[in-house]
């Protein structure tokens, strides 16, 4: 059976609030009307969507699963009613943007503020993801645009390259690679090291660094993101491999940052809809992001050879 809208509303505030008393007083209805309507759909359905112990209700495998698809169905009421207040208010539009955590501590942040300058009537939504959510916001159509340094694009996404920026590496002030002006690999080996996961797109980066060296990665301390391992270093728990992007979003106090020879290059990438051109705001915050990479040292380089990161 299909349940209608009301049916759907009721079991909803059965289960976020926890009783029928709780539905009761979010819906502004009576409790033996809650009670009435949601016998009558678990009769419909033909299963239990609640047991019923010691008079409080526990939801079923089956009501936990029907809950997630009903949660999905209110945030696109959500998104409906988001919109809608949208053009009742007469903005000049509106603009959501996903991207990776490295781009989005700094990079993206600044291009916001310096496109609100020009356009101060357009409301913007960000959110840094990683890069599953990222697609999936994109082809849910809840963002427009994405930027990202994960290169293997979803089929029904296009991307085009904004930037590139180098694996560096970074130590504390006081840490003896600080006073080389150019790192090796080698040179790297005596220190604890800061790292991701053989399984991550970093730790794969990283590792062919080592290996292209002659050498093995080593990690003392393994963080799941460039932002973690910053942070450790700050501190003084070891050396690390980071992009140039996340370096960016620190301030210069934080650490020491020095080139190292046959770094890999990555390649920070607009992903966007195959099957929807971006509107007029979104190519024109592409055009901000493109000249802020440019302004903070991340110009695209004709002769370089990016290297793929994949998720």
């Amino acid at each position: 059976m299909q349940l209608n809208l009301r049916q759907i509303e009721v079991f909803r505030a059965v289960m976020t609030t926890g009783s029928i008393s709780g539905a009761a007083k979010l819906l502004f209805v009576s409790q033996p009307a809650v009670s009435r309507l949601l016998s009558h759909t678990e009769q419909r359905l033909a299963f239990a969507l609640f047991e019923r112990i010691k008079g409080r209700l526990y939801p079923t495998p089956e009501a936990r699963q029907l809950f997630r698809e009903v949660e999905q169905v209110y945030a696109g009421v959500r998104r409906v009613g988001e919109l809608a207040s949208e053009l009742a208010e007469r903005r000049s539009g509106i603009l959501h943007i996903v991207s990776s955590p490295s781009l989005g501590h700094m990079l993206i942040p600044l291009s916001i503020a310096r496109f609100r300058g020009t356009h101060p009537d357009v409301k913007i939504t960000f959110y840094p993801l990683p890069y599953q959510a990222l697609t999936q916001a994109l082809l849910e159509s809840r963002a427009e645009l994405g930027v990202t340094i994960v290169s293997d694009a979803h089929p029904n996404l296009l991307q085009q390259p904004l930037g590139q920026g180098q694996l560096v590496c970074i130590c504390p002030y006081n840490h003896p690679l600080a006073h080389r002006a150019q790192l090796t690999i080698a040179d790297l080996q005596p220190y604890p090291l800061i790292s991701y996961g053989a399984d991550t797109p970093f730790g794969v980066l990283v590792d062919q660094m080592y290996q292209e060296a002659g050498h093995t990665r080593r990690v003392a301390v393994e963080v799941s993101s460039p932002q973690n391992a910053c942070s450790l270093v700050q501190v003084g728990a070891g050396i690390a491999i980071v992009d140039a992007f996340s370096v960016k979003s620190r301030t210069s106090g934080d650490f020491v940052v020095r080139p190292v020879a046959h770094a890999k290059t990555l390649t920070a990438n607009l992903v966007q809809s195959r099957f929807e051109p971006l509107s007029q705001l979104a190519q024109g915050f592409v055009d901000t992001l493109r000249a802020t990479m440019q302004e903070q040292g991340f110009a695209l380089d004709p002769d370089a050879a990016p290297e793929a990161i994949s998720g």
